[in-house]
């Protein structure tokens, strides 16, 4: 049976599981993940993380909120973050791979081609490719999104199955469930204008995508007839048990 591809996109307040610290425990959850579904799914991870794991080791006590500082800080924390992904999936048994890309890769088609074709080759060779905004030259992720539109581009240029985010709530509430205890889970939605309104952004001092950016990323999915997922990554086997359909989430369909 042909492998299904997955992208999984997994942000920074979920990299640090509720602390201010990259959390190995759940990059442990990861590759005992992808080692559970690989015999299933191809897996790309877009992982945000490099600016978090930079203030583990410097101290900017002033200005650190600019843009330059913050491209700074992904410049220090990048390697560091791979080298702990590295480290991590390693003593699993499995090998990664860096890809640093920015948005107009997605514009020209060479570079499209070219981002396909090293995503394919590095799956065909048993790697998982990490993916990651290349913050010292752009600041679209700083600014904007946390990765999150970064990955339906990456899911549509490889023609991936399903987009899964994996975010630190359960999916999309028709109330803010942090003010509102009878906020309900909103399990499938087809109408992406219309689930706007439920939308109350939430400030993190980690991550930059909120709410807004996951449906900006399912309407590029839908486009391109690709399903997306949000899922909360703060549970252990968030993924697999999304996927055995033992976990409540969002399925934009």
């Amino acid at each position: 049976m042909k492998k299904q591809k997955l992208i999984l996109k997994i942000g920074s307040s979920t990299l640090c599981a509720g602390t201010n610290r990259i959390s190995y425990a759940k990059i442990e959850d990861l590759a005992r993940q992808i080692i559970a579904l690989r015999s299933r799914y191809d897996i790309v991870i877009v992982s945000s993380g490099a600016i978090a794991t930079a203030r583990q080791f410097v101290d900017i006590s002033n200005g650190h909120s600019q843009v330059d500082s913050k491209q700074a800080l992904a410049a220090i924390g990048q390697p560091k973050l791979m080298r702990i992904y590295d480290e991590v999936f390693s003593s699993f048994g499995l090998s990664v791979a860096q890809c640093l890309l920015v948005h107009r890769d997605f514009e020209s088609e060479v570079a499209k081609n070219n981002v396909k074709n090293t995503i394919e080759k590095l799956l065909d060779y048993g790697c998982t490719p990490i993916i990651n905004e290349n913050d010292t030259v752009a600041v679209d992720e700083i600014v904007l999104g946390d990765n999150d539109k970064l990955s339906a581009y990456v899911a549509v240029i490889t023609q991936a199955n399903l987009l899964v985010l994996a975010s630190d709530i359960d999916g999309l509430y028709d109330r803010n469930p942090f003010l509102f205890p009878d906020a309900r889970l909103i399990e499938e939605v087809s109408d992406f204008e219309g689930v706007q309104d439920y939308i109350d952004e939430s400030k993190s001092d980690l991550g930059t995508g909120g709410m807004m950016t996951k449906i900006q990323a399912a309407k590029i999915c839908k486009k391109h007839q690709i399903e997306m997922w949000i899922v909360n990554g703060r549970r252990n086997d968030f993924l697999v048990k999304a996927l055995e359909k033992e976990n409540a989430f969002t399925k934009f369909v």
